[in-house]
């Protein structure tokens, strides 16, 4: 796709290609609708289609500017909008916000908690291994893409009660018990989610620093920066 693709490619962020999952950008719809043809077009050229069904638009609502009544469309086909979408593994709302994502996120982890309930919730394997287990597969899935997320404090908290609903299960236990989240992160050996947070974002950050300056990551770590502080984000690095 890169090879049949690389005379259209437009620069980061305004079109972004993974294998052949294609995020075009523009700030009209006149300009997507000409980006939609021109890749239409070129693809069908060399005996490749893009797809009617699982196109779809989202339309950012940063600013107050009024848009034109002008639908976006391929080939004829009206192409629906949404106020939310998913893009590698990642869900983006309308308004930049991540609440939706975020929920997506402890879903997953909820998803790979079930699939291995069998051994985390058995009284036969050690509760370290169990807490083992949990950091090799639930975790992970729960903080995908974290490092780039301008979490709030509500999102952390979100986050580290759906992680500690997962240990307490696999102690036995229930908040009924009164047993503290202390004493179960001991037992399993499992550190609180907000610092593996803070760890991800550091090795993110340092990944960043030695990038060279010219960099699209650069600029838009600086946007992200400046949303988080205006927000009152939780950022420690």
């Amino acid at each position: 796709m890169d090879e049949v693709t690389r005379d259209i490619q437009g620069d980061i962020p305004w079109c972004m290609l993974f294998a052949d999952d294609v995020v075009l950008v523009d700030d009209s719809r006149t300009g997507i609708n000409r980006k939609l043809e021109l890749w239409r077009q070129t693809l069908e050229s060399k005996g490749f289609r893009l797809s009617r069904t699982k196109t779809e638009y989202m339309m950012c609502g940063f600013s107050t500017t009024r848009c034109e009544e002008e639908e976006v469309s391929l080939d004829g086909q009206v192409v629906p909008q949404k106020d939310t979408f998913r893009y590698l593994g990642s869900m983006l709302q309308e308004d930049g916000g991540i609440d939706e994502d975020v929920n997506h996120r402890i879903k997953a982890g909820w998803m790979k908690w079930r699939q291995a309930s069998g051994i985390l919730c058995d009284k036969r394997v050690p509760q370290k291994l169990k807490g083992k287990f949990y950091r090799t597969a639930v975790r992970p899935a729960m903080l995908y893409g974290a490092e780039c997320l301008p979490t709030k404090r509500r999102h952390v908290q979100q986050l580290g009660v759906a992680e500690m609903r997962m240990l307490r299960w696999m102690c036995g236990h229930t908040r009924k018990d009164r047993v503290r989240n202390d004493d179960i992160r001991d037992r399993v050996g499992v550190a609180p989610i907000e610092e593996k947070l803070v760890q991800h974002r550091l090795r993110w950050f340092g990944h960043i620093q030695r990038r060279p300056p010219e960099a699209p990551v650069h600029s838009g770590r600086l946007k992200r920066a400046e949303n988080v502080s205006r927000e009152g984000g939780v950022d420690r690095i």
